[in-house]
């Protein structure tokens, strides 16, 4: 296909895109930000051998200090309305610098200059930059629209009204032909949903609400169709079009989408082969002596190329090849791409006043309420299954049957049941909530780079979300197993029981909440260390041990478990003076008394958990 071919070509599908497109309509909500010039320049990154695992991680001296360079002095230049394709074989670094375009390598070395409008990564230019990942994240029960309107009512100023963002977020739906699919839901691994290429659109639309100049795309057309792969890379052409700077990264491209690229940068072993127009980069290569031997896709011959693969070479002649090809770089176009990064195309503006577009665009109180909502809507399918409800029903109903009006005479049955409340309460609030950070992990860490909502919103959101299942097993367990045990027939001794099991439940949450938080990054290891922390606090608490060794007892004034059944033993036999119940070993051991402390403790624990949760997140947002 020729060079004017493919461009008659392109030029006819951005007439048809640009008919059906609404961009104007999303403007009329929200203004686009100053165009941005981008420019990297020798950007070198190497990778460090430590690893964080929640709190857990290796000390800065641990790291190797033989780290792996991954980039090698990447430089180019994107303009406003220039898109720029980084094509490369598989661990060539694309991925690795988009990510540096991005602001988003933390963990290792990074030397170069990277600059926006000639300035740093100001919090003002992060508001002004969309990046869309690699891997799409989204909340599998949310439908595309919910899942837009959520966006745009967390990043979208309070300048706009209600109604106004969730028009925005219609008119970016329109903008991007997701109508058809708005009411269905994402979907998951396990969860059918929208089709892979509807899911990328969605990602671009998530960013397309803040009407960003810079936009960084990773990988947007992987593990898609070639007209669905097609279809995203015009839409990405027409944001280009319409005045934004445009970087995306690509694997291996159809013939039909190579033609599209305006610009291209050309990567091997962390290196540059090429930068500089598409319409010219196979020119280039017949100039220094490379040209297919037989008909193929332009992309196959490059991606050979930089993999050091031409004419049949042997094994050992890759390395020489690859070297051949940077030093050609290096002696023909390197000057070009200086000249260009010293070249300015559009006035730069002044960003210097707009520091507060590095703040949260909406109060804590509207984060709060909106973050509550979109919780309820994910979390309502998996909180209340028939399965769980069926799980929860059948124990209570077999535990009730068990001690089946044991009475109140039956004290060593009754004590053995008060137990068992305890354990319930421990164990389901616990794995309820203890998956709860793990899960969300990376959508939280995406969320957060884009100043959705504030870490304190999020943990105390996540746990009234919560609160629903966690509250909801324990009262049925109690409820119905209080009256086919036959405690104390008094409404209000059921209540104060019932009222000390939620309360216990509550503590028991914060736990999974801050296990949870502290190893967020490793679920299998949260659920061992909760098991392992549950089962510690069980045993402690007086009824299988009593005589237990003083260098562990202590572990009993931390002990939820400890304070729980105290209070359950106090709702049945505090006013009962009988002998069985004074001589009984565990009343004895666990006491009867100080049950107002017990009360204040558990409160206490439930604000103390939930403290030393957000404290662990904040430290490993910080670090991630």
């Amino acid at each position: 296909m020729s060079n004017e071919m493919a461009s008659g070509t392109l030029s006819s599908e951005y007439q048809t895109l640009m008919k059906s497109t609404t961009e104007g309509k999303r403007n009329m909500f929200i203004k686009a930000y100053p165009p941005v010039t981008l420019k990297f320049e020798d950007v070198i990154y190497e990778t460090k051998t430590s690893k964080r695992d929640g709190l857990f991680c290796k000390k800065e001296n641990s790291c190797n200090e033989d780290g792996k360079l991954i980039l090698k002095g990447v430089s180019g230049s994107v303009f406003p309305g220039e898109l720029l394709a980084i094509l490369g074989p598989s661990g060539s670094g694309k991925t690795t610098l988009i990510n540096a375009l991005g602001g988003r390598l933390k963990n290792g070395i990074t030397k170069g200059s990277i600059t926006y409008n000639g300035k740093k990564l100001l919090k003002s230019m992060k508001r002004n930059l969309g990046f869309v990942h690699q891997h799409d994240l989204f909340y599998s029960h949310l439908t595309v629209h919910e899942t837009l309107v959520f966006s745009a009512l967390l990043r979208l100023p309070n300048s706009l009204s209600k109604q106004e963002k969730i028009a925005h977020a219609c008119a970016v739906m329109d903008e991007l032909d997701l109508n058809h699919c708005k009411d269905t839901i994402m979907g998951g691994p396990l969860l059918r949903g929208v089709s892979g290429g509807e899911r990328k659109r969605v990602s671009i639309g998530q960013e397309l609400l803040t009407n960003p100049s810079l936009l960084l795309v990773d990988e947007p057309t992987s593990g898609l169709d070639s007209t669905t792969a097609r279809r995203i890379v015009l839409i990405l052409c027409d944001l280009a079009k319409s005045g934004r700077t445009v970087v995306m990264t690509i694997h291996q491209p159809s013939s039909k989408l190579f033609y599209m690229f305006p610009k291209i940068l050309l990567l091997s072993d962390g290196s540059t082969l090429y930068f500089g127009k598409g319409e010219l980069v196979m020119n280039y290569f017949y100039s220094i002596g490379y040209a297919p031997s037989v008909a193929m896709n332009p992309t196959d011959f490059l991606l050979d190329l930089a993999s050091g693969i031409y004419a049949g070479n042997l094994e050992d002649e890759v390395e020489a090849t690859k070297q051949v090809l940077k030093s050609a770089f290096e002696s023909n176009l390197a000057s070009q791409v200086n000249m260009e990064l010293k070249s300015s195309k559009v006035p730069f503006h002044n960003t210097s006043g707009d520091e507060m577009l590095g703040q949260y665009c909406t109060t804590w109180w509207q984060q709060f309420t909106i973050l509550i909502n979109r919780g309820f809507k994910e979390r309502k399918y998996d909180q209340f299954s028939i399965l769980i409800i069926c799980k929860v029903l059948a124990a209570s109903t077999i535990s009730g049957l068990v001690w089946w009006q044991a009475g109140a005479n039956q004290t060593k049955d009754l004590v053995g049941l008060l137990f068992y409340y305890t354990q319930v309460s421990a164990y389901l609030p616990m794995l309820v909530s203890i998956f709860t950070f793990p899960c969300d992990h990376e959508m939280l860490m995406k969320e957060k780079s884009c100043y959705m909502y504030r870490l304190s919103t999020y943990v105390m959101a996540n746990s009234v979300v919560e609160l629903p299942a966690v509250l909801a097993m324990p009262t049925i367990f109690v409820t119905i197993t209080y009256w086919m045990v036959g405690l104390k027939p008094n409404p209000l001794n059921f209540f104060q029981t019932l009222a000390i099991v939620l309360l216990y439940a509550l503590v028991s949450q914060g736990i999974g909440l801050a296990i949870g938080a502290v190893v967020v990054s490793n679920q299998k290891l949260a659920s061992r260390v909760g098991s392992v922390v549950m089962t510690l606090y069980i045993l402690i608490n007086g009824f299988y041990v009593q005589h237990v060794p003083s260098f562990v007892s202590w572990i009993k004034h931390i002990s939820h478990s400890y304070y729980g059944y105290k209070l359950l033993l106090g709702s049945q036999f505090k006013d009962n003076v009988t002998c069985s119940v004074r001589e009984h070993q565990v009343i004895q051991h666990v006491g009867l008394d100080h049950q107002i402390f017990s009360v204040f403790a558990l409160v206490a624990m439930v604000l103390v958990y939930r403290i030393i949760a957000y404290f662990a997140l904040m430290i490993v947002v910080k670090h991630s």
